[in-house]
């Protein structure tokens, strides 16, 4: 337990020394700001660069509360998951290629204390990151729109958190197993589409897929329902993140002894 301790604050140090503490909660925050200013301002925005004739009334329905912060979700789906990627896709497979894997592991420090000091400290920048570009969101729907249900909110925070924390596991996960920190990325978000893909061509089978996360909290948040789907989906991701953990010591292990 000393020693995950120590190795996890030498993570967040390495975090704060490479300014992850800073960009990354900027990225997300800058996100959850411009999508309910831009869907606000959008014919505004539409009528000063649009070129249009004199006269021209632009009328574009304002969207709902939940279609704004699903709008901020969608960002993260995209952008906020490939700073994930390339946040963390060194984490072990950057220090495994420049040597300091080796330097830290030929002393009497398990497998199991290394990858989980690591994977506890990304997942808490995660979530700092996460939470902040949420809140900021958050905080300009209920003063532009018509506001949001806090227990909604909450839900579709936790099931969209959870979707990032699978991701961020599968970071930890690849970059684990291989020496550079460029084929964690491209087998993460290899894998994050196949996933993706398949759940959603396979909605039946695959019902409770993580890729259906982000399906499920769509219906979570604009008809304020969580289903019965949604409820398996979340335990079962939990259960895989929990799995991935699991073996990843035992693999980075074999690998390192390979």
């Amino acid at each position: 337990m000393k020693i995950g301790w120590v190795l996890f604050r030498k993570e967040i140090l390495e975090h704060i020394r490479n300014y992850k503490v800073i960009w990354m909660p900027i990225v997300f925050i800058l996100f959850g700001l411009t999508e309910p200013l831009t869907a606000y301002y959008l014919p505004e925005i539409v009528q000063s660069v649009g070129d249009l004739p004199e006269g021209t009334v632009i009328s574009i329905p304002s969207p709902s509360s939940g279609e704004v912060l699903l709008s901020i979700m969608s960002q993260f789906s995209t952008f906020g998951v490939l700073v994930i990627v390339l946040g963390f896709m060194g984490t072990v497979a950057g220090e495994r290629k420049n040597g300091n894997a080796v330097m830290v592991l030929v002393k009497p420090v398990p497998y199991t204390s290394y990858i989980y000091s690591k994977w506890l400290a990304a997942l808490v920048l995660v979530w700092v990151s996460y939470s902040l570009g949420m809140l900021s969101g958050l905080y300009y729907i209920n003063i532009l729109f018509d506001g949001i249900d806090f227990n909604t909110f909450i839900q579709g925070f936790l099931v969209y958190g959870l979707w990032l924390t699978f991701i961020m596991t599968l970071v930890i996960f690849f970059s684990s197993l291989v020496q550079t920190p460029g084929l964690s990325a491209f087998y993460t978000i290899g894998s994050t589409i196949l996933i993706t893909l398949f759940s959603g061509y396979m909605t039946k089978i695959l019902k409770w897929s993580p890729g259906q996360l982000t399906n499920y909290v769509n219906d979570l948040i604009l008809h304020e329902r969580w289903t019965e789907n949604l409820s398996g989906t979340f335990v079962l991701t939990s259960i895989l993140c929990l799995s991935i953990l699991l073996i990843t010591p035992i693999l980075s292990r074999k690998i390192e002894l390979s």
